[in-house]
């Protein structure tokens, strides 16, 4: 014990860190730098991850911050945008996922231990009795970013990809496919290629017919959320080009607009707004020049639990879709569906689908 506190009876220690952090001095920092790297989404896109080292390099915790956008470290507008075929895809998930109308489906993913990817579905229509099976198998070899696929399906059709990702370029993939039909002796081969940075993301595909390709150009732009796309398609064969779309749009966390003219005749638009944690909201409406004929829908997702939701649709010809997602156990995912036409509902021709998803 200390003369100090023997006097006074006090931890003169604690009065002194008390006083210093009362003089609130500036803190100094660590000197903190950041990257960006590609990195893959869920939905198997390509997008971008914020990465934080401190000066001997070693990778630290992002300081928590907020940007004038409203997210943290700016991850949500910092992002890579989506590629033209996924804009609108909020909305458009809302209205197709967990609905399997006049099937009976059963899809089963599996995984080796060498870490070759098995997956494999059938289907089954009701309305044609086709039954449809199918069966891929996928290998990737990270350190050279390259990934090997093999397909099969009951059409008797060969399909392999093989593709390899940011090792060209950082956000570069360059996919090339084939397919063989062996009762026909069909071929079929296509060049695709992708990029995406923080501002732009453009994918081409070039169909290897040598008595004349067909050339697919798409690019989407960002800046602060906003979005605008083009889609080009050029027929070497016949001299002329048989697709101009375009597309605009705006994009946050929590809501998303999308619009698109198809070839200046065609045009839709979309409307995606997440209400809550639990609801998911969506708007989709279609329309072609020269007719009158509009085609107008609302659809929502209510999750019942962390297992279980429901899915409802309907649009303005009275067509309502209803669904129900239960995950049974882990890996186990079965989903009820059932199609109802509401300006017939005495006449019958409505359609229930089931479907089950196993996943190790």
């Amino acid at each position: 014990m200390s003369v100090f506190e023997y006097l006074f009876g006090v931890d003169y220690k604690v009065y002194i860190v008390d006083f210093y952090q009362s003089l609130k001095f500036p803190r100094v920092l660590a000197v903190i730098t950041q990257e960006t790297l590609p990195c893959l989404r869920e939905d198997g896109s390509l997008g971008q991850k914020i990465v934080c080292k401190n000066e001997y390099g070693e990778r630290v915790e992002c300081p928590s911050q907020e940007n004038e956008y409203g997210g943290e470290n700016g991850t949500e507008n910092e992002m890579a945008p989506p590629f033209y075929a996924d804009l609108g895809k909020k909305a458009n998930d809302v209205f197709s996922k967990g609905y399997h109308f006049g099937v009976f489906k059963l899809d089963l993913k599996t995984k080796s231990e060498s870490g070759v990817e098995f997956s494999s579905g059938i289907v089954s229509n009701q309305e044609s009795g086709k039954v449809f099976g199918s069966l891929s198998s996928k290998y990737s070899v990270k350190e050279y970013g390259l990934t090997f696929t093999e397909k099969w399906n009951t059409d008797n059709t060969l399909a392999t990809d093989i593709t390899i990702q940011d090792k060209i370029a950082a956000g570069m993939k360059v996919t090339l496919e084939g397919t063989f039909a062996p009762q026909t002796g069909s071929k079929t081969g296509k060049l695709k290629t992708s990029f995406a940075n923080d501002t732009v993301a453009v994918n081409t595909n070039l169909d290897l017919d040598m008595a004349g390709p067909i050339v697919d150009v798409a690019a989407v732009l960002k800046y602060q959320g906003w979005l605008a796309g083009t889609n080009a398609q050029f027929d070497t064969q016949k001299g002329k080009i048989s697709k101009n779309n375009f597309a605009f749009g705006y994009h946050t966390s929590d809501f998303a607009l999308h619009t698109n003219v198809d070839n200046g005749k065609d045009f839709g638009g979309s409307i995606y707004q997440k209400v809550s944690d639990k609801i998911d909201c969506g708007v989709s409406m279609k329309w072609s020049a020269g007719s009158s004929d509009t085609l107008f829908g609302v659809g929502a997702k209510f999750a019942l639990d962390q297992d279980a939701s429901l899915h409802a649709k309907i649009n303005n010809k009275s067509l309502i879709g209803l669904g129900y997602q239960q995950r049974l156990r882990p890996g186990v995912t079965l989903t009820l569906s059932a199609a109802i036409d509401g300006q017939n509902f005495n006449a019958g021709g409505h359609k229930v689908g089931i479907a089950f998803d196993l996943e190790p």
